[in-house]
């Protein structure tokens, strides 16, 4: 398969987990680069923050706020967040060695799982209301309404991630999905949609930046990558829309999962590097 169709299907596939989970895509993009193409973890992060500069969630968005699942004032203020955060977090990845960086990254991943996921409560659910009826849609009126939230609070989660962002090259939503359901009480696909329009705007840059004068950044790539980032991301909105919050919690916990073990046994999942 020419590599130039494989960077495409990473971007489209990335996109997909992106509509539905309200991340940026990198952490599919960033072990994918480096599985496929042989990356380092240094180049897949840049390559990764750069396709995402774009405004390839731009769909996925505004299926989002077609369906009452979005707040563009809080969007922003996270947007604001993760710029400056995202210098700092890079510059540090920079300075770190490859398999520190890299071990530290699939904790990173556990860690959000355990918070978000919160796999003994699911437990405990299961066997308290096995007989129960699930429920079989969301809609914007049965959402948890806007908590109520100061301004410093959301910031902070953008700060936060810019941080996060900056050194594993990921959008930053792996932090902000988790930290809007987890502490501030969003509902799922509010914090969803929130995630997917503070990501629209080059709030990456300054890492971006960090990265391309190290010398790990391959504009070429990261272009291919957000052509299929484009559209993924917009059948990954559809899907997500289509099923109940609680469904599309659960199925984002996994994947962060899988995607930590990735990165925490690479000689496992990756090969000997």
């Amino acid at each position: 398969m020419p590599p130039q169709l494989v960077l495409i299907i990473i971007g489209f596939l990335a996109g997909i987990l992106a509509g539905m989970f309200g991340i940026g895509g990198g952490v599919v993009i960033v072990p994918a680069l480096m599985g496929f193409l042989g990356f380092t973890l240094y180049q897949a992060s840049g390559t990764s923050l750069a396709a995402l500069l774009l405004p390839v969630g731009i769909f996925a968005v505004l299926e989002y706020h077609r369906k009452g699942f979005l707040r563009i004032r809080l969007a922003a203020l996270v947007a604001v967040g993760i710029f400056v955060g995202s210098y700092f977090g890079s510059a540090f990845a920079l300075s770190l060695d490859l398999i520190t960086l890299q071990r530290l990254y699939g904790l990173f991943l556990l860690f959000i799982f355990w918070r978000f996921a919160e796999p003994l409560k699911w437990y405990r659910e299961w066997r308290t209301r096995q007989s129960a009826a699930p429920n079989t849609a969301d809609t914007p009126k049965s959402a948890a309404p806007e908590p109520q939230i100061g301004w410093y609070w959301i910031l902070l989660v953008g700060l936060g991630a810019g941080v996060l962002a900056g050194m594993f090259g990921i959008g930053g939503g792996v932090v902000i999905v988790p930290a809007l359901v987890s502490i501030l009480r969003f509902d799922q696909k509010y914090a969803v949609g929130t995630s997917l329009a503070a990501l629209l705007l080059p709030s990456g840059l300054p890492a971006v930046v960090n990265y391309y004068h190290a010398g790990d950044l391959d504009i070429g790539v990261a272009a291919l990558v957000a052509a299929g980032l484009l559209f993924g991301a917009l059948a990954g909105a559809r899907i997500a829309l289509g099923l109940p919050s609680v469904t599309v919690k659960r199925l984002y916990g996994v994947f962060l999962l899988f995607i930590a073990f990735r990165f925490m046994f690479p000689e496992i999942f990756l090969g000997p590097r």
